[in-house]
């Protein structure tokens, strides 16, 4: 019985060419008490090898957090599997606003302590009291009322290329950072503030709002779906989007834009420019932001050190990363001394 994807990334890809399907990028999440994460991890593999699902997708005893593709004709296929789990029937499926058929190249569902890595050791609040949800109509009349104070939950890579008008950015490295910093700045205002709330697609808002109602927040809300909902129902519906710029997405599309607004700038030359990419030197793999022109330049590079080790033939830069550990771990995404205009 196979339980791990055993394809690399290459033949994947090549699978997808001969296949000549179009596919759909999915996100979906539920917290909910799971038993037995392993058995249901297991089962779910099983159920979504057969459909040709890839992705990545984390399973604990708090619930799942699912990021995935499908191809378009097993779409409803799907639908009808994730109805047959209780919890999961009628669950919102959050489809990408841009579609690129190799979002995904691999099938990785992890089972792990918490489906958001919070940092917490706190089990005295409920992570399912949550606040309330807004869709985006709710939500632009909250954002202009004078009274709200609206955070973006994600980190600064993501809220750095796109965000709401009128945002709180934190400048932090994940979401744990974020909990503390957030009740810190805003503790005066735990009963006269609406405490409004945002992230990719709900999930971050989602135990953010519980954990800050437990710390006595009166007024919570969240983006329901968050901005890859958000932006369905602006066009949908004809509302005003007042998200500007891209949304940062964790595939290989790396963001998806949402209007034309270019709100960040190349971390080289400090020209506009929302385009992320990774250090081509493996060993740095740095994430950052870099103009067309920049990227000619330097091959890709964040630094002209990474750039003469990436010109050195392969076996070479192997050499130079033995016993270095697995830097792809440890980097901090956009910080490097070597980014003149990073945030």
């Amino acid at each position: 019985m196979q339980l791990y994807n055993k394809l690399s990334a290459k033949e994947r890809a090549q699978l997808i060419d001969d296949a000549g399907k179009d596919r759909i990028t999915i996100s979906f999440y539920q917290y909910h008490k799971i038993e037995d994460p392993q058995v249901f991890r297991d089962q779910l593999f099983l159920e979504w090898e057969q459909l040709d699902v890839l992705g990545r997708t984390y399973v604990s005893y708090e619930g799942i957090n699912a990021q995935i593709s499908v191809p378009a004709d097993a779409f409803l296929e799907l639908k009808s599997q994730l109805d047959t789990i209780s919890f999961l029937k009628d669950i919102r499926l959050n489809v990408a606003v841009e579609h690129e058929n190799k979002s995904f190249l691999k099938l990785k569902i992890k089972v792990r302590d918490k489906i958001v890595a919070d940092g917490l050791s706190d089990a005295t609040f409920d992570v399912t009291d949550i606040g309330v949800h807004l869709k985006a109509d709710e939500f632009n009349k909250m954002l202009e009322d004078p009274n709200t104070v609206c955070v973006d939950m994600r980190n600064h890579y993501e809220s750095e290329i796109g965000h709401f008008d009128g945002a709180v950015t934190p400048d932090v490295d994940t979401f744990r950072d974020s909990l503390d910093i957030i009740e810190e700045d805003l503790k005066e205002h735990k009963e006269d503030k609406n405490l409004l709330m945002y992230c990719t697609g709900g999930i971050r808002c989602e135990k953010a709002s519980a954990y800050y109602k437990h710390k006595g927040f009166k007024n919570v809300f969240q983006l329901e779906g968050g901005i890859i909902n958000y932006v369905r129902q602006v066009e949908a519906s004809g509302i005003e989007n007042k998200f500007k710029g891209k949304n940062f997405v964790f595939d290989h599309r790396r963001s998806e834009r949402i209007s034309e607004d270019v709100v960040s700038n190349c971390h080289q030359c400090g020209e506009p420019s929302d385009v992320h990419v990774n250090c081509e030197n493996q060993a740095c793999h740095l994430l950052f932001i870099q103009c067309a022109s920049c990227q000619e330049k330097m091959n890709t590079c964040c630094s002209k050190e990474c750039k003469e080790i990436a010109a050195l033939p392969y076996e070479e830069q192997k050499e130079l990363r033995k016993g270095k550990g697995n830097s792809n771990k440890v980097f901090k995404k956009g910080r490097s001394e070597a980014l003149k205009y990073k945030k």
